[in-house]
């Protein structure tokens, strides 16, 4: 029997310890002399003439997003689409993200896209990243968006020009072309960021993002670090992928804890041909997205095609509603099946990790006190047996993170652990501004600057188009599904609706597309008429998911999902979509 009031008051107390008056300022962006940690490590950078040219559609970040967009806009007819990405090549956070072990937390049925257009099928049902990034370039290839493309590129402006009804782009390169459209997909894992510990630019051994993994340290099989002492910093999502491989190639691996992250079972394995012939039927992998949105999400399918870790928490949940009457099918009666299917679930995850960590101190310290979605959960079969390998320590911080770091390695509680390499698992920045995590401003009509119109948070129709910059169209997940596993779902749907429009824009001659001022004002007031959402929430141990515990004030209320859920916003959208009237948006020749 669960004790409810013992879980709510040790979950509140460990809350506690991690809580930081400086939230999100707690980490250092990488600028001057940390900015090497944002060095490509993978592709040298090739010189090039300036464009001055103009195109249609000028997509800003090579990622899924990108990719998914510029190919339903060539399938539209768009030709002359120009991807702009700071990387070497396509894929995003695939590009950057090379450390061992990476790979998707989400079934590649439905996180890698187009692959019944690409006839790919996934090696096994969470695909690592070297895959993933041949299937980024897979689909480069497929729709010819090579090309046109820009690559060790970073757009430093956009500015709208009221005469001619087109955008000048400009970039680090020296670039100054036109586009007729511009969208941005920048991606909320582009900006990697540092924990701000004193000392962190003294330390004299070897160190590195995980983000811009040094294989030329390490060896490609990390050959290189087995005399060596490692240091890791962070235990998310990507820690909890690489240190198995640490462990067993290190001489000694020192993971540095804050806050452990839940880590249930992944139960990976390779994809059978015989069943990926059965199941790729015409429209196979709608109907997977549709089906995993709908479990994951709060839907109401009658089958879960998928059957992982994500879509158990909204199964768990639906058991102890589905019998309910409909009129007790309340707000609160949601919020309490939610929190005693956590509960439930949380309960067997710490006691999974008695089974596997032989140590009982090392097992205690491994066990996270939250609800599961207040952190991004994790799945893996062999993060926390890394842990029995003798020359692995886990140094807990007890909450209060890495007290200095010094030229000879990590302080903490006063001891110091002498290191050769240091790693840092530290994520990305997400709750930061928009404009911040781009990089540049939008300068829209009358030289309003993006900036300044979001100054109070975020204001759009459908998360994608803002009054005062017509002709651009921003894909991100905030203000329309607001997915939080799945989110190239998201993109699938948003590239369907930039294709559209764009191609009724040049079809019937508009020059400009732009949200009307009443469309955009009814959409923030159906946003607001959103229940606070149990994910995010204040009372969760600090994270990206709150704000790292901060107050969330009225721009974080703003960047929620649809009142209905995402499936029932993919529902909606698809109608606004095909109905060919565009509700909300005006038109102009």
């Amino acid at each position: 029997m669960v004790d409810k009031d013992a879980l709510r008051h040790k979950y509140a107390e460990e809350r506690a310890k991690r809580l930081r008056p400086d939230g999100n300022d707690q980490y250092l962006r990488l600028v001057g002399t940390l900015a090497r940690y944002l060095d490509d490590p993978h592709t040298p950078v090739t010189e090039r003439e300036p464009r001055t040219d103009h195109v249609t559609v000028a997509f800003v970040g090579g990622g899924f997003a990108g990719l998914l967009t510029g190919a339903r806009l060539k399938e539209a007819g768009i030709s002359d689409v120009r991807i702009v990405e700071k990387g070497g090549d396509f894929g995003g956070t695939w590009y950057w993200n090379r450390y061992p072990g990476a790979q998707c937390d989400t079934a590649s049925f439905v996180y890698m896209p187009l692959l019944e257009e690409t006839g790919h099928m996934p090696s096994e049902k969470y695909a690592h990243g070297p895959e993933i990034l041949e299937h980024c370039r897979r689909i480069g290839k497929q729709y010819d968006l090579y090309g046109n493309a820009l690559f060790h590129t970073e757009v430093t402006e956009l500015e709208w020009q009221e005469d001619r009804s087109v955008w000048l782009v400009r970039t680090n390169r020296g670039d100054a072309f036109t586009a007729r459209f511009v969208a941005m997909g920048i991606g909320p894992l582009h900006v990697p960021k540092l924990p701000g510990i004193p000392g962190i630019e003294t330390f004299g051994g070897h160190s590195f993002h995980t983000s811009r993994w040094d294989y030329a340290y390490t060896g490609e099989a990390l050959e290189k670090l087995a005399d060596k002492r490692v240091g890791i910093i962070g235990t998310g999502a990507t820690a909890v992928q690489c240190v198995p491989h640490l462990a067993r190639a290190a001489g000694e691996l020192f993971v540095f804890q804050r806050t452990p992250s839940s880590v249930d079972v992944r139960d990976n394995r390779p994809t059978d041909p015989d069943w990926f012939a059965d199941i790729a039927t015409p429209g196979w992998q709608q109907r997977w997205l549709e089906n995993f949105t709908a479990n994951q999400a709060g839907g109401s399918a009658e089958e879960d095609l998928v059957m992982d870790g994500w879509t158990d928490i909204s199964r768990r949940v639906r058991e102890r509603i589905v019998d309910l009457p409909p009129e007790e099918r309340t707000l609160v009666r949601m919020l309490e099946a939610f929190e005693d299917s956590d509960f439930e679930k949380m309960e067997e995850i710490r006691a999974r990790v008695d089974t596997i960590v032989r140590d009982p101190e090392t097992a205690q310290r491994l066990k996270a006190w939250y609800r599961q979605l207040c952190k991004r959960p994790c799945f893996h079969d062999e993060y926390l047996q890394s842990y029995n390998e003798p020359g692995t320590h886990l140094v807990d911080t007890d909450g209060k993170g890495v007290e200095r770091i010094t030229p000879a390695g990590v302080v903490v509680a006063g001891e110091e652990y002498p290191l050769d390499c240091l790693i840092y698992a530290s994520g990305f920045e997400v709750g930061t501004d928009y404009t911040r995590r781009s990089g540049y401003d939008l300068i829209g009509r009358g030289g309003v600057k993006l900036s300044d119109s979001w100054s109070q948070g975020m204001r759009t129709l459908h998360g994608t188009h803002t009054r005062g910059f017509p002709n651009a169209f921003f894909v991100q997940p905030f203000q329309g599904a607001n997915l939080i596993s799945n989110i190239p779902h998201n993109f699938t749907e948003s590239g369907r609706t930039i294709a559209t429009i764009v191609k009724h824009a040049v079809e019937e001659g508009y020059r400009e597309v732009e949200v009307a001022d009443q469309a955009q004002d009814d959409w923030m007031e159906l946003l607001l008429s959103t229940p606070r959402g149990i994910i995010g929430s204040q009372e969760c141990t600090p994270g990206y998911y709150n704000n790292e515990g901060q107050e969330a004030g009225p721009r974080a209320w703003i960047s929620v999902g649809y009142p209905e859920g995402a499936m029932a916003y993919f529902t909606y959208l698809e109608g606004w979509r095909t109905s060919g009237a565009f509700e909300g948006l005006e038109f102009t020749r």
